[in-house]
């Protein structure tokens, strides 16, 4: 089941959290920096509004503070032989039987209440099965006896809409293609970094043929003219030493066929290939293969 605690960092209370603080470091100027840090404030509109409940989001100690607020919770469901994992707000506890999740929502929703005076989000507190569950942007599969954590469907959407973003054909044509590299290569490695735990050599095979069409595109695009495309396409022909005439690369620079289209071609793709992608020049680095960088950091 996915435990969601309704406007969490919102509702946490100052009292109570550092009465839990006091329990572990029982020192005044601590304890007072603490409450000080909580009461800041929140500045909207250049006017600074007052904080008597919650954890400003963002700063550097709310994470820390809403974990310690919520080891009450942890210690709780140990209590009661339960298994979970939890971060922060967001929680997953397993039980065997829907009826037990119903059970165990209602009981924990209670006790929240009651001790912590958080409300439990009735609306996306759910019941689903492991797989169909979604825990810090990871979902989970079986092979066998054993689960594996994977990104969810709706992180990888989340992926190929900001590549896709970035790689707008009007936007990206206009800039540098080294602006254009470090910033795909920044989305791509920064995805990669937080889900490389997961299972995704398939998803990542797609998603590199895919991303590897969106930048020839723009590369096409941005030589534009036949003539420019042509002497382009033969000057990385001779220095590869591949074996296209120079009929085939004369067809591919006057085809009528939109930017999409032409850049799907065996000739584009083969020398405009990932290996030709990711070489680094002057001040342009080499395009990230998603496979091969999510392989070499597992």
């Amino acid at each position: 089941m996915d435990l969601d605690i309704e406007k969490y960092f919102d509702t946490v209370n100052h009292d109570k959290l550092i009465s839990i603080i006091r329990e572990r470091v029982n020192d005044k100027t601590t304890l007072h920096l603490i409450r000080s840090f909580l009461k800041a404030g929140i500045m909207e509109d250049g006017l600074v509004k007052p904080n008597k409940i919650g954890v400003p989001q963002g700063g550097p100690l709310s994470p820390i503070l809403s974990n310690i607020y919520l080891d009450k919770m942890d210690r709780e469901l140990e209590q009661r032989g339960l298994r979970f994992v939890r971060y922060a707000d967001d929680c997953n506890i397993f039980v065997k039987s829907e009826k037990a999740a119903n059970r165990v929502i209602k009981s924990i929703s209670s006790w929240l209440e009651r001790k912590l005076f958080l409300k439990v989000n009735a609306t996306k507190t759910k019941v689903v099965r492991p797989t169909k569950s979604n825990f810090l942007g990871f979902t989970f599969w079986k092979t066998g006896e054993h689960w594996q954590a994977r990104p969810g469907d709706d992180r990888k959407s989340k992926l190929y809409n900001k590549i896709r973003e970035l790689l707008c054909r009007r936007k990206a044509a206009a800039q540098p293609l080294s602006l254009v590299f470090t910033k795909v290569n920044q989305v791509v490695r920064g995805w990669i970094n937080y889900f490389k735990i997961g299972g995704m050599k398939y998803f990542l095979f797609k998603f590199s043929q895919w991303l590897r069409h969106k930048i020839r595109v723009v590369i096409i695009k941005q030589w534009k003219l036949p003539i420019r495309i042509y002497t382009n396409l033969m000057r990385i022909n001779k220095a590869l030493k591949c074996d296209f005439s120079d009929e085939d690369i004369h067809k591919v620079a006057n085809t009528r066929l939109g930017w999409y289209k032409r850049s799907t071609g065996h000739v584009v793709n083969f020398l405009l290939s990932p290996k030709v992608l990711g070489i680094s020049k002057a001040d342009r680095p080499g395009l990230v293969d998603p496979l091969e960088y999510y392989l070499s950091r597992r």
